[in-house]
């Protein structure tokens, strides 16, 4: 048994294994690998008797669910108004030159996913970084790469 698979089989001997379960086990899946693996999907498809098309159907419909390996550390840019007004776009500029990645992308040592949001809710404290859910308020440029590698 490969090390991937023992993996799965210890999230779905938490669930009861039948359809009702998909979306409990998906969660789990992003949780243990940090992105759900298509070949992951395919056992855990097979695991609950539900069809592959269904999985990668509510896979996609849900933003919190992602296909692609995310970094260690999520970082997300808010970009709503007041944080675009209050100069999101240079703290996302220095995120991107410091971090060597773009927007949407994870950095190859899978240390740093970087997102941006259209809105946070917490326009008061623009502009607005969320390093791993964790607010940060009236952010600096100066500050978001330190904040960000602090995790």
């Amino acid at each position: 048994m490969s090390k991937r698979t023992a993996r799965l089989e210890t999230i779905l001997d938490r669930n009861p294994r039948d359809p009702s379960s998909l979306i409990t086990v998906l969660q789990d899946i992003q949780k243990e690998f940090r992105y759900l693996p298509v070949e992951v999907l395919s056992d855990a498809a097979q695991a609950l008797n539900v069809p592959l098309s269904k999985i990668f159907s509510a896979s996609t419909f849900y933003k919190a669910f992602s296909l692609t390996p995310r970094g260690e550390t999520i970082i997300r840019i808010c970009k709503g108004t007041a944080c675009h007004i209050k100069g999101a776009d240079l703290l996302l500029e220095q995120l991107e030159s410091a971090l060597n990645i773009r927007a949407g992308e994870t950095s190859s040592d899978l240390k740093f996913t970087v997102e941006v949001v259209n809105c946070v809710g917490a326009c008061a404290m623009a502009p607005v970084m969320m390093v791993n859910n964790k607010y940060h308020g009236h952010v600096r440029v100066d500050r978001a790469v330190r904040l960000a590698k602090k995790g």
